[in-house]
C-alpha cells in the first residue's frame, strides 16, 4: 500500500501490484477450481472400440521405419495400486481382470532408419530390452509406459532420448541363435555388474490376439507415453497385428525390476508370449490435448 492525502487527510492508495492482484484474482481462483475439479473427475476408461481404433493408421507424417524381430514378452501380474504409485500424474494403470501387468521384453531392432534415408549397417541394426507397463490417459487412450529401455547402439540411445524423451540406457548386449533354434540373449546395463540372460525359442504356429483377450491387452499396443520438459506426450506407431506364438522359455532374469526400483518377482513369469516380428512405422510425439 502507498500513502497519499486528500484535503490534508492521509489515505491509503493501492500499489500497482495490489491492483494487478485484485484484477486477476477471480481468474486465478477459477483456474484453481478447474484444476481441482479435473483432479476429482475420474479419467475415462478405454473401450473395446477405442483400443481397436488405435490400430488404424494415424493422420500423421511418418518419421521413422523399424522392424522388430524375435520378441519375447514376459509378464508378471501386480496389484494395481502398487504400480499406480510409479506412474506420473495423468496416467492410470490399464488393468485386466483387476491386475496390473509389467513386462520384460527383449527383441531385435532391424532396419531402423529415418524417413527418406536408407538403413545403414550396425547403426540400423541393434538390440533392445525394455521394462514396461500398461496405462491409459484421462481421455481413455490405452498405451505403454516404459520404465527403461536398454540398447547397445549409442546413437540410437541419444536420438531416442532427445527426440522421444524415452528413458533409454546404454548396455552391452548380445544375441546368438543356436543350431536348434534357440535365441540366447544377454544384456548388461552400463555401470551394472550383473549380466541378464534370456534363452527362448518361438513356437512355429502363430495366431492373432482376439479383441478382449489377455493376449490382446498385453501385446496390441500402438501408443506410448513419455515425460518431456513440457509434460506428458504421446507417440503413435503402426504395424499389422502381432503374429503371436507361445515360447519355450529356458532362461530369464528379473534384474530390470531392481534397476528400476520395482519389487522383484520371486516367481517365473505369469504369462509368456512371443512374436516373430512386425514392420513398424513411427510417428512424432503429440500433446495429449492435441
Amino acid at each position: 500500500m502507498m500513502y497519499g492525502a486528500f484535503n490534508g487527510t492521509p489515505v491509503f492508495l493501492p500499489s500497482k501490484a495490489s491492483l494487478i492482484r485484485w484484477k486477476f484474482t477471480p481468474w486465478l481462483r477459477a483456474i484453481r477450481c478447474w484444476n481441482d475439479l479435473r483432479r476429482r473427475i475420474p479419467s475415462m476408461l478405454p473401450t473395446p472400440a477405442s483400443r481397436l481404433l488405435l490400430r488404424e493408421i494415424p493422420p500423421l507424417p511418418v518419421v521413422m521405419y523399424q522392424r522388430w524381430e524375435k520378441l519375447l514378452f514376459l509378464h508378471w501380474a501386480f496389484e494395481p495400486g502398487l504400480i499406480q504409485k510409479t506412474l506420473p500424474p495423468g496416467l492410470t494403470v490399464d488393468a485386466f481382470d483387476g491386475q496390473a501387468w509389467v513386462a520384460i521384453v527383449p527383441f531385435l531392432m532391424r532396419g531402423i532408419r529415418p524417413r527418406f534415408l536408407p538403413a545403414v549397417g550396425s547403426i540400423s541394426n541393434f538390440l533392445e530390452l525394455n521394462l514396461r507397463t500398461y496405462v491409459h490417459d484421462d481421455h481413455g487412450r490405452a498405451g505403454v509406459w516404459f520404465y527403461s529401455l536398454e540398447c547397445n547402439q549409442p546413437l540410437a540411445v541419444k536420438i531416442a532420448r532427445r527426440a522421444f524423451h524415452l528413458p533409454y540406457q546404454h548396455a552391452r548386449m548380445t544375441a546368438e541363435s543356436t543350431s536348434d533354434g534357440d535365441l540366447k540373449y544377454s544384456s548388461q546395463r552400463a555401470g551394472d555388474e550383473v549380466v541378464s540372460k534370456f534363452e527362448y525359442q518361438l513356437a512355429a504356429e502363430s495366431f492373432e490376439a482376439a479383441p478382449g483377450s489377455l493376449e490382446f491387452h498385453l501385446a496390441e499396443r500402438y501408443l506410448l507415453f513419455s515425460k518431456t520438459p513440457r509434460g506428458l506426450r504421446m507417440g503413435r506407431v503402426h504395424h499389422r497385428p502381432y503374429p503371436l506364438a507361445s515360447a519355450d522359455l529356458q532362461r530369464w532374469d528379473p534384474r530390470l525390476f531392481a534397476l528400476n526400483g520395482l519389487p522383484v518377482p520371486d516367481r517365473p513369469p505369469d504369462h509368456v508370449l512371443a512374436s516373430a516380428g512386425v514392420e513398424v512405422k513411427v510417428y512424432p510425439l503429440q500433446s495429449l490435448d492435441g
